[in-house]
């Protein structure tokens, strides 16, 4: 875990030490674990063409998953904690990226120029089993497959709210 310079924000990071942009690094060098090593060049092509385009779209479709995967099942206490912040969640081996915030009506995309509160990246299988039950959020966070970085607090707050519910995803 790392403080940041800013006052009332924190960062954390599960790169035990080293630098967030190296963990960043390692964890984007590698194409997705399915992938056949013949067709690992291409993926990673393709993986670099995806990182270049907007987040929007598939910020909207994760945001109405969303609204019908999770929304159902927050708390209203958790709501009003986690709502008016952006949150981005980065899938490194496919580039992908969405950026979202709760609001009163459920989950929309955060504006671009939105300062985001929590910033999470992971590879495509570590978020999978996240979202399946099958590893915590800490567990994935100390083997260094899961990195947070931003408001400490927000992040814990997300992540203990999301313990509480269980399972995304049978």
């Amino acid at each position: 875990m790392k403080a940041s310079a800013a006052p009332g924000a924190s960062t954390t990071s599960g790169t035990g030490g080293r630098a967030a942009g190296s963990a960043r690094a390692d964890a984007a060098a590698a194409a997705p674990v399915f992938v056949p090593a013949p067709l690992a060049r291409a993926a990673l092509v393709l993986r670099d063409l995806v990182r270049r385009l907007p987040a929007e779209p598939p910020s909207f479709v994760v945001a109405r998953v969303l609204d019908r995967v999770l929304l159902p099942r927050l708390p209203a206490d958790a709501r009003e904690a986690l709502a008016r912040r952006a949150v981005e969640v980065e899938v490194v081996d496919f580039g992908l990226r969405v950026k979202l915030r709760l609001d009163a009506r459920g989950f929309a995309l955060a504006r671009r120029a939105e300062p985001v509160a929590l910033a999470v990246r992971a590879r495509s299988d570590a978020l999978w089993r996240l979202v399946r039950g099958e590893d915590d959020a800490d567990r994935l966070f100390f083997e260094r497959a899961l990195v947070m970085e931003g408001d400490t607090e927000y992040g814990l707050v997300l992540k203990n709210t999301l313990d509480a519910i269980g399972p995304l995803w049978r």
